[in-house]
């Protein structure tokens, strides 16, 4: 559940991230860019990042150069929240003192994160144990038939079991750091971030992470473009499948087809995430009643909207906005 942390908001919240020799940089830097810039412009208590890695010596990096990592496993023991990203080989696995350096952390209450192929080195510890998670979907199989224990589910972004939280392959990373930030310290400044990656400021954990399609033609690709464009504009009005193919110049059958194999979903399944994703700013900075806001962003009574919310956010528009309500 998104709800923020009050600790979290009074300190600085620390944060150690693994490096491997032989990975991958993408990860890592994902990692740094969210967690290691300082943000003063935000004013709340920033994270402090560690970069660790289980030896002093340079590690060799995928795309032919070396880097050193300040600091030894000994930080993981002192850190709030834990991350490890893509392992260098998935058939492998790790030492065993990093598992027991995972073991203790989760233990001592560090919050214990993975992205990508970083779920082995956390199935591998055995705190994947009983939980589902995730990884990149072509090491999906290979996760689940290595540690049966684990309940894989190749088909999302990420998975947030609070403590334990795992992602999808190298671009989702991204989505759960976002995540962690708003859990940490709302949707406000998570926004603020997103905005200064230039990347979306949220996408649900139960988004698909691949969708298997040919590539469409320009023309195809624009026009469901502009219905989707069109659809943005007129939320609050009746929108129907019929309404989008028209406005994209296609039969509703072939609008169907174009629409899931470049969305990964239906028309109108995709129509309500975007309304209960513009419910958000509303919910956040006003006090307006939930009826007007079901209203205004297109639902046609607040039970259905109550209905689509909880189902997306895994908690109620009231307590949403309890916990993220900005005072005005």
């Amino acid at each position: 559940m998104l709800i923020p942390s009050p600790e979290l908001r009074a300190v600085r919240h620390a944060v150690s991230v693994l490096a491997f020799d032989g990975m991958s940089p993408f990860e890592l830097g994902c990692v740094v860019e969210i967690f290691g810039i300082p943000r003063p412009e935000l004013d709340v208590p920033w994270y402090e990042l560690r970069v660790c890695a289980e030896t002093p010596a340079d590690l060799r990096i995928v795309g032919g150069f070396t880097m050193r990592a300040e600091h030894g496993l000994g930080v993981v023991a002192e850190a709030d929240t834990v991350i490890v990203p893509g392992v260098p080989d998935v058939s492998g696995t790790v030492s065993p003192e990093l598992v027991a350096t995972l073991r203790a952390a989760h233990a001592r209450g560090a919050r214990m994160v993975s992205i990508c192929s970083g779920a082995f080195a956390l199935a591998q510890a055995g705190l994947l144990d009983g939980r589902e998670a995730t990884t990149h979907w072509k090491y999906a199989e290979l996760l689940r038939h290595r540690f049966p224990r684990v309940r894989v589910n190749p088909d999302v972004l990420y998975v947030d079991g609070d403590d334990v939280l795992t992602s999808a392959g190298s671009a989702a990373g991204l989505d759960l750091l976002i995540h962690l930030v708003r859990k940490d310290h709302g949707p406000g400044v998570a926004n603020s971030v997103a905005r200064r990656l230039v990347i979306p400021p949220h996408r649900e954990g139960g988004q698909a992470q691949f969708i298997q399609a040919a590539v469409t033609p320009v023309e195809d690709d624009d026009a469901v473009a502009t219905a989707m464009a069109w659809a943005l504009d007129h939320l609050a009005e009746p929108i129907t499948v019929a309404g989008l193919a028209k406005v994209a110049h296609m039969s509703q059958r072939t609008f169907i087809r174009h629409f899931a194999r470049q969305t990964g979903t239906s028309p109108l399944r995709w129509v309500i995430a975007q309304r209960v994703a513009a419910s958000l700013t509303v919910l956040e900075s006003t006090a307006a009643p939930i009826e007007e806001i079901a209203l205004s962003v297109g639902f046609d009574s607040p039970v259905t909207f109550r209905h689509h919310f909880t189902r997306a956010m895994r908690t109620s528009p009231s307590a949403y906005r309890r916990a993220f309500r900005v005072p005005a």
